[in-house]
Order: structure tokens, then C-alpha cells, then sequence
């Protein structure tokens, strides 16, 4: 039995990754999250549930870092048919406005159900009495209503990284409204984007008739009254802080001069970054580039293209396909554009550690940031970051969720290429001083919004929902 926490975090993965070391078998994990809810976490004995990340292995509960960890095992079907399959084929694509078409299956949906129940089984075992727990995101909707049921003393929260789909999209999915009764389980429920929020409550309406108003939504309780759940926009944001110390290192600036001296010093360097997705826009941006170079607007002796695209859900097979697709592109359009001693596209099939990625910001002229559907896009963010130097310029999508927020940017729809190709000259040629003009703006927004603003927000509201039902 793990020991009663007062707050509790629950999420697919935990927030270590297992290691070959014997000596230091869990290391840290890369994200925000843990950055964010690390504080509040130590202040309340916390304890965070997921699962490790190995199928068909067991782990104690134990402690790391000052963080107790409760692993939650999934076995090799698990992972099969709840995450690669309902999570990954069903839910991503339906929520990413079905840029690749979702796949529907019954024992994917049974899978998720029973999945979902083993989460919620783990935090009701490790929540104190009264605690608070803090949900998260796609793969895990259900607990909430399933934690109620086994713990109504418990406040819980729920926080969707991804977008919500409009109604019209959202109603093709079977298990529609047990998906929306799930997430109602929560007395917070958080979204990156207002339109997110708003495309919730529509689908509440719709699919179950509930009262809705200003974000607050009547919701049934088995006594035959009703309580309040809270819809409303939390965009997430980063550790700018973070960003600016490493940006600000020696060694890393140094590293950023190295990185433009191996490209050969061109006059411009781009630079995409983005997990291997369909959602990313990826294939956009390529074909943009490729017919400025083909329409002599760029040269590949003045400008070259970086496309980190660090692998992502590799045993899926659309994911299979994107890949093929992408280097089939890349390499069409080195081997239409390259001569000796020059390379349109450095293409970088790989992750890299946050130093490495500073040092590619700080050295890149322009971030394009074309994704066809983002919750939010913290890379966007990251960039930004970064620049300490006041330099640099950002090409970004209209249909990410910092679009809302870094109004700076230049402005893209993805699916325009003539409008992309004008956006990446627009950036290329800008001026100085309209160049730091608009990088200070964006740097202001990303400090004032960072990530701990955005949990203090969100946590705010979990408490004065645990306090309005005491």
C-alpha cells in the first residue's frame, strides 16, 4: 500500500524514464509538467501515478528526487490497444481535426475503459483523505468520473493538453458521451485554447443536455441534484528561466556558433523542430521551401533548412508512413538543390538534450512553427525563449495555441503555400529593428505566461472548488 498523499498527479507516463544503470536506474524525464506541479508537490507530500513505461513490468511505489512514484503496470495488450491503439489511432487524430483519418474499434474502446479504471484504482489507493488530484490529458479521460465513484471525497482536476475538437468532428466518435461524462467527473477541467473550452460545453449540450454558462456546467448528481464543473482555457506554457540561464551559458553559445560555422555560415538558417507528425505540418513547410529554392527566391548557398524530427510512435503505421513521406521529400529536394560543398535540408532524425536544442535556437535565423493543429506548440515558446540575443524571427501557425498568445509572430495558415513561402521571406528580409521590435514582445508574453503562472492558475481554481464543496 502507498503512502496517503495530499496531492496527486496522475498521468499516462511518470515523469522518469528507466535506465541500463544499475547504479542510477530512473533518470529524470524531459517537460514542464513536472517543473510546474514540482513545487506543490513538495509542499503536500505528493505522489504522481503512471505508468513506467516498460510493458509487462511491475514496480513498488518508490522515491525519487523528492517525488513518491507509483508505477501503474500495463501489459504488452495494454499498450497495444489502449495507447497505440484508442489513444493514438482513435483519439489523436479525431481531436486533431481527423488530418488522418481515426480508426474505430470496439476492443480498443474496451481496452481504454479497463485501462482508464487501473489508473483510477492507483489514485484512489494513494490519495488522502480530501486530497486534491490533478488528471492529465487524452489518454486518461475516464478517471476522472471512475475516480468520483471510488473516492467522492477527493477534488479532482482534469487537464487536456490537446485540442478539443468542434461538435461536428467530435460526434463521429461511438463512445462519445461516456467520454464526456468521464471528464465530468472533474471539478476543473482545463483546456489550452478558449475555442476548446467553448467546442466542450457544445458537445455537453448536445450530447447530454446539460446546463452550460460563462464555463460553468450543471452536472447531475446520483441524489438527484446537481454541482458545478469548471470548462474554461489554461494555456500551458514553459520554464522561460530555464531557457534564457542556458541561452545565456558560454559554452552553449559557443555551441551555437559552431552549429552555423558547419553549415558553412550561411546568410539565413531555418529551423523546424517537431515530433514526427502528421499535426505538424511538416510536409508543408518542405514543399514551401522547396519551391522558393525552385523559384530562385532562395539560394542554397545563402539559406539552409534544419528539420529536427525526433521519433515519435514508431510501431504505429501512419506514423510509418509520415516517416517515408518525409525523407522521400527531403531527399527530392537535396537532390534537385544541392551541389557540392552545399545541403538545402539538414534532415535530424533524432532527439536531442535541451542544452543542444538551445545552442540550434540561438544559431537559427528563423523558427517555422507550421503545425496543421496544436494544442499549444511549446517549441514556439522555447524559441523564444532562448533569444536572449534579442535576434531571431518566428514563422507561426494560426492553428496552434500560442498563436493566441505570441501575436508578434508572423502569422500562417500552413495550408497556404504561396502565403507560407511569402511568411518565410517576410522573415528572412525583415528588418532589424522590426526583427527586435517583435522578438521583445514575444519574449515579454512568454515571461509573463510561464509554466508556473499557468499551474497557479489552474490550482487556484481546483482549491476554491475544493473549498466551495467543504
Amino acid at each position: 500500500m502507498a503512502v496517503a498523499s495530499d496531492f496527486v498527479v496522475v498521468s499516462n507516463r511518470l515523469p522518469v524514464d528507466r535506465t541500463d544503470d544499475e547504479t542510477e536506474p530512473w533518470r529524470r524525464s524531459p517537460g514542464g509538467l513536472v517543473t510546474a506541479v514540482d513545487p506543490v508537490m513538495r509542499r503536500n507530500a505528493g505522489a504522481w501515478v503512471g505508468w513506467p513505461g516498460q510493458p509487462d513490468v511491475t514496480v513498488e511505489p518508490f522515491d525519487f528526487d523528492g517525488l513518491r512514484l507509483v508505477p501503474v503496470t500495463l501489459s504488452r495488450d495494454d499498450v497495444q490497444l489502449y495507447y497505440e491503439g484508442f489513444s493514438n489511432d482513435t483519439i489523436w487524430p479525431l481531436y486533431h481535426d481527423v488530418i488522418a483519418a481515426p480508426t474505430y474499434h470496439r476492443a480498443w474502446w474496451d481496452a481504454y475503459v479497463r485501462v482508464n479504471r487501473r489508473f483510477a484504482e492507483a489514485a484512489s489507493e494513494v490519495a488522502a483523505d480530501n486530497a486534491t488530484v490533478w488528471v492529465h490529458d487524452y489518454q486518461l479521460q475516464l478517471v476522472p468520473q471512475m475516480l468520483r465513484e471510488l473516492r467522492p471525497d477527493v477534488t479532482i482536476g482534469y487537464f487536456h493538453h490537446i485540442p478539443f475538437p468542434a461538435y461536428g468532428i467530435y460526434a463521429q466518435l461511438p463512445w462519445r458521451k461516456q467520454v464526456l461524462e468521464g471528464l465530468l467527473g472533474a471539478d476543473v477541467i482545463g483546456f489550452q485554447r478558449v475555442a476548446d473550452a467553448g467546442n466542450f460545453a457544445r458537445a455537453v449540450r448536445r450530447q447530454l443536455g446539460y446546463d452550460t454558462k460563462a464555463g460553468s456546467i450543471a452536472v447531475p448528481t446520483a441524489d438527484g441534484g446537481t454541482r458545478t464543473a469548471i470548462a474554461k482555457a489554461y494555456p500551458i506554457s514553459i520554464d522561460a528561466s530555464v531557457y534564457e540561464e542556458l541561452a545565456r551559458r558560454p559554452d552553449i553559445r559557443a555551441r551555437a556558433a559552431e552549429i552555423r560555422e558547419s553549415l558553412g555560415n550561411p546568410k539565413a538558417i531555418l529551423l523546424g523542430v517537431d515530433r514526427l507528425d502528421y499535426t505538424k505540418g511538416i510536409g508543408h513547410r518542405l514543399k514551401a521551401y522547396g519551391e522558393l529554392l525552385t523559384d530562385g527566391r532562395l539560394s542554397v548557398h545563402d539559406v539552409t533548412l534544419v528539420q529536427v524530427a525526433s521519433p515519435s510512435r514508431e510501431r504505429v503505421q501512419t506514423y510509418m508512413q509520415l516517416r517515408d513521406e518525409i525523407e522521400l521529400a527531403v531527399g527530392r529536394i537535396n537532390g534537385d538543390a544541392d551541389e557540392l560543398g552545399t545541403t538545402a535540408i539538414q534532415y535530424l532524425h533524432h532527439s536531442y538534450p535541451r542544452e543542444e536544442m538551445v545552442a540550434l535556437y540561438l544559431a537559427a535565423d528563423v523558427m517555422l512553427v507550421t503545425a496543421l493543429r496544436d494544442g499549444m506548440n511549446l517549441v514556439a515558446k522555447e524559441y523564444v525563449a532562448s533569444r536572449v540575443d534579442g535576434g531571431g524571427a518566428l514563422v507561426l501557425s494560426e492553428f496552434t495555441g500560442a498563436a493566441d498568445e505570441l501575436t508578434q509572430a508572423i502569422s500562417v495558415n500552413p495550408h497556404d503555400i504561396a502565403g507560407l513561402k511569402d511568411a518565410i521571406m517576410q522573415a528572412i528580409e525583415m528588418p532589424q529593428k522590426e526583427r527586435d521590435r517583435r522578438m521583445r514582445a514575444l519574449r515579454r508574453r512568454v515571461r509573463e505566461n510561464d509554466v508556473a503562472r499557468w499551474s497557479q492558475r489552474f490550482l487556484t481554481d481546483l482549491d476554491s472548488a475544493r473549498r466551495s464543496r467543504s
